[in-house]
């Protein structure tokens, strides 16, 4: 499985805003982009007017590295966005909003993208009672992830377990805190905002030229 392995807070750093990419330390005075909020590499002499193209290309790598999707794959998900019947900025935003790894992450049961595509790769995760490890799988509607029986017996299930009320769900998850389980209840609600990270507009005029 293809990844970026590199320092995360760097990219935080050279988009120029917390993208929230380490979870809990992203609130901490800890955080790198609190202590360091300036580009990576040097400081240029003089600041450099960027074009409607360029702006397109940030928004568009800022979706991208928040859902932690290299561009292959992503251009994958662009197609098959317009290919659907419907606004071809909101399929996209559904696609990357329906992966297996999002909504672990939007459930609650882990701190970070990253953190849960970790724990569904070490296979700890079953999706309708059978075990699945494959991070970027496309759910549907009336699909719940649980733990495996390993999973629930890891040190990671204790500390989530006892965490988990404290965590807000989107209204389209439905979260069982007693049976640690989520169920996928509706398609993500992308007018109400719940799962804005990017403008997906501006991505499909970027891909569109």
């Amino acid at each position: 499985m293809a990844r970026y392995t590199g320092p995360v807070c760097r990219l935080c750093r050279r988009h120029g805003e917390k993208l929230f990419l380490k979870g809990d330390r992203c609130f901490t005075p800890k955080c790198a982009f609190e202590r360091r909020p300036n580009p990576p590499g040097p400081r240029p002499t003089r600041r450099r007017k960027v074009s409607d193209r360029g702006l397109q290309l940030r928004e568009k790598q800022r979706a991208r590295v928040t859902y932690g999707v290299l561009e292959k794959q992503f251009r994958r998900y662009y197609e098959e966005a317009i290919r659907r019947p419907g606004v071809s900025g909101e399929n996209l935003v559904r696609l990357l909003e329906m992966r297996m790894d999002n909504i672990f992450f939007r459930s609650g049961l882990a701190d970070s993208r990253a953190q849960a595509r970790q724990v569904i790769r070490h296979g700890l995760v079953t999706v309708n009672g059978r075990k699945l490890d494959i991070p970027s799988a496309h759910l549907k509607i009336g699909d719940a992830i649980s733990f495996t029986p390993r999973g629930i017996r890891s040190e990671y299930f204790k500390i989530v377990q006892e965490g988990i009320r404290a965590k807000s769900v989107p209204t389209w998850l439905a979260l069982d805190t007693a049976g640690m389980s989520v169920r996928v209840s509706a398609e993500p609600h992308v007018q109400h905002g719940e799962t804005h990270v990017f403008n997906e507009s501006v991505v499909i005029e970027y891909y569109s030229r």
